[in-house]
């Protein structure tokens, strides 16, 4: 492995192992392999702390040796953003794991951050309750999904994961551990900096920058940071009770336009959706009545479709979907009100479709993620499209403007920037934003990731301040930080 060969060639690299042997005990300490790898930098060393003090440990140990050090907990989201500087211990919160602090009918749990969020509600939909976060990264743990913001469908009725956080335990560049408690509280006298854009989405950049430096919400600084300003060890969440019913109506659509009339028609309903995800896939053709090639229709013209059998009209190109959640008599009167408003082909059903929850894009796309205000969300994908030359699958939540979409693979990393110019050009005009979530090492190397940001300059002095000496995963926030 070639990154255990430069990390025993190093200077006191053995001495290094055998410290974090005696730190996590030895089967949880070993040199990085080939799969070890961050955004496609690998590790020189995994660690697995089995606690918060042993992690506060592996931390003072990379102070003292100057080394970096990049959290992981499942690897789900690993590959987004830009790749580090440099990757020197890769520190796994996998026994960072379990519900703590849990009071019978509490409104509010400790997680630990190695958590996998599917653990955390299957344990908590024991006692009839849930945290009201649906990210769709299978297997992602809690931590993970807050170090990245990431949000599901549910994120237009409760906002994004980090809107839930209500308290959290950290550990600072230099392996302190930081209790907080109810939002706002002090961080130990710091002034604190307000949370900053995630590498993955810039999702926290928009509470970036709503007030001054001092007394402004901390526990949920460390939101869409990557691991970039501190290590997190648990998040005290919202929960609240599993609603008794839930009801998906969904209604074919064709159109951009059509989506933004209809979502518009939805939200001025007032009818408390707890979601409203669009899925525009990429369109096919339908099968259709042959005809045979004699008939006059289509004398000459082999390639018509009445002698092919195809339809060059596309299918539905994709689906407008609402989540509606309460009592079930409740939510079985809204959703016929639901169907009312979609009109068309709309229909009502107690399961989601397949695609609910899921991101367009598979391993190996580019994955762009766009931000608009619904009113231009239209215009985005149109814009999309036009710099694509053809239909792109978007996939998101239209109800609140924020949507995936995904281009291949193997599209030239030149070809992607200027699609990403061009549709950045239309929307800076509309205050949203295009980033890339994730992308081959190619178009990573290529492109711009995240675009214009105005608040680099403070998202600077964030990290000056919590990370003077640029440890923790240096150069996975915008601007290189």
């Amino acid at each position: 492995m070639a990154a255990a060969a430069s990390s025993t060639n190093r200077p006191g690299a053995l001495e290094i192992t055998r410290r974090l042997a005696e730190i996590c005990g030895p089967p949880f300490a070993r040199f990085a392999g080939p799969a070890d790898e961050v955004a496609g930098r690998t590790a020189r060393w995994v660690a697995v702390p089995g606690g918060p003090h042993a992690a506060a440990e592996v931390l003072r140990l990379a102070a003292a040796h100057d080394l970096t050090v990049v959290p992981r907990g499942a690897g789900t989201k690993i590959d987004w953003g830009a790749a580090p500087e440099q990757v020197d211990i890769l520190l796994d919160t996998g026994r960072l794991a379990g519900i703590w602090h849990e009071p019978q009918g509490s409104a509010v749990a400790e997680v630990g951050a190695g958590t996998p969020l599917r653990a955390v509600q299957a344990t908590l939909e024991r006692t009839g309750r849930r945290l009201p976060i649906d990210a769709p990264s299978p297997g992602a743990t809690l931590g993970g999904v807050l170090a990245a913001d990431e949000a599901g469908p549910l994120r237009l009725r409760h906002g994004t994961p980090c809107a839930q956080l209500v308290g959290v335990r950290y550990l600072d560049a230099d392996g302190e551990l930081v209790s907080l408690g109810d939002a706002g509280t002090a961080l130990l006298g710091r002034a604190a900096p307000a949370p900053p854009a995630g590498p993955a989405d810039g999702g926290a950049a928009a509470l970036f920058g709503r007030g001054e430096l001092p007394g402004l919400d901390v526990a949920r600084l460390l939101c869409g940071s990557q691991g970039g300003l501190g290590v997190l060890v648990s998040a005290t969440m919202q929960v609240q009770a599993v609603p008794a019913g839930r009801v998906w109506v969904s209604r074919p659509v064709w159109t951009p336009l059509e989506v933004h009339d209809l979502v518009r028609a939805v939200l001025a309903a007032r009818l408390y959706p707890s979601a409203v995800e669009l899925d525009l896939p990429v369109p096919v053709s339908l099968p259709r009545r042959r005809v045979h090639p004699s008939h006059p229709s289509v004398v000459g013209r082999p390639d018509h479709p009445a002698v092919t059998g195809r339809s060059t009209r596309p299918a539905a190109a994709g689906s407008l979907v609402v989540l509606l959640e309460g009592g079930p008599a409740d939510v079985a009167e809204r959703a016929d009100q639901v169907v009312a408003v979609l009109g068309g082909e709309a229909v009502a059903s107690h399961s989601a479709p397949e695609w609910w929850g899921h991101y367009p894009f598979g391993p190996g796309d580019t994955a762009l993620r766009i931000e608009v205000p619904i009113n231009d969300l239209h215009a985005a994908v149109y814009a999309l499209r036009d710099a694509a030359g053809a239909v792109v699958p978007v996939r998101g939540s239209a109800g609140v403007g924020t949507v995936h979409a995904a281009l291949s693979g193997s599209m030239p990393p030149e070809r992607v920037a200027s699609i990403l110019a061009a549709v950045r050009g239309v929307l800076v005009a509309r205050q949203g934003r295009c980033v890339v979530v994730s992308a081959p090492a190619p178009v990573r190397r290529a492109v711009d990731l995240w675009g214009e940001l105005p608040i680099l300059p403070r998202l600077r002095t964030a990290k000056a301040h919590l990370d003077p000496h640029h440890r923790l995963a240096p150069g996975r926030l915008p601007g290189g930080l």
